[in-house]
């Protein structure tokens, strides 16, 4: 049964940043994060494949930052630049995402 483990959310004020971690007890190709905001459908926030090439939701680009270390089967976002609509649950899952693969996830709040 792989596990992944986010970690790393919080409160920030608007303009700060975060940087989550996502602990994997397997190696994934692609991986994913992605988030759920109060009423709205779960999102694809950033993905990235073994050999680092990436991808980001428009909302996000130049602001945030995927990447991973295969060795530690771990893969990092770095939210800069928060704003109050990056707040929700923040997963991370292979990409595209594995039902059974869903964490409990870590709660960002970007609010002043």
């Amino acid at each position: 049964q792989v596990q992944l483990v986010e970690s790393g959310g919080g409160l920030v004020q608007p303009g700060g940043s975060l940087r989550l971690s996502c602990a994997v007890s397997a190696t994934i190709f692609r991986m994913g994060w992605y988030r759920q905001a109060p009423g709205k459908q779960r999102e694809l926030v950033a993905a990235i494949s073994s050999g680092g090439r990436t991808n980001y939701a428009d909302s996000v680009k130049g602001r945030f930052s995927i990447s991973r270390d295969n060795v530690k089967n771990t893969v990092y976002l770095q939210m800069n630049s928060l704003k109050p609509e990056d707040t929700a649950v923040y997963y991370c899952n292979a990409h595209p995402p594995i039902y059974n693969y869903w964490g409990q996830g870590t709660q960002v709040t970007v609010s002043s």
